[in-house]
């Protein structure tokens, strides 16, 4: 059973992650980092947000958090925000996304299988992220 609480170690990851998807939004002009690292990051970045204040088990959340990021994906492909009338640029038709991809969902599964990795890894680690 899931618990509310809040995690002050995944609060700390969640601020620092977004601080590297800030950066990659604002001041990183490639043709890796910027289109990739971000959908990468953006499924971790959730996650961790999430167990911020929930201590939900970690398979089940991570695939949720997977398959909500597929779901805007999917929104993208059928331009959602174009139809709910954010044709501007704008905050939310920013985090609605502006095209599918296939290469998206693969960052999205990778960052998934990231933090189904990492979260399997932390136990042996010396410090526990519970």
């Amino acid at each position: 059973m899931a618990r509310i609480r809040f995690n002050r170690v995944y609060f700390l990851l969640t601020v620092l992650i977004l601080w590297v998807e800030v950066y990659i939004a604002w001041w990183t002009h490639d043709a890796i980092i910027r289109p990739y690292g971000g959908d990468y990051l953006c499924v971790i970045c959730l996650y961790t947000l999430i167990r911020t204040f929930w201590e939900a088990p970690v398979r089940p959340l991570a695939l949720w958090v997977f398959a909500f990021a597929c779901f805007v994906e999917v929104t993208q492909y059928f331009h959602l925000a174009d139809r709910l009338g954010f044709t501007r640029p704008s905050i939310i038709r920013t985090l609605m996304g502006y095209s599918f991809t296939w290469v998206d969902i693969g960052c999205y599964a990778l960052g998934t299988a990231t933090t189904l990795g990492l979260e399997a890894l932390a136990p042996r680690l010396r410090f526990k992220l519970k």
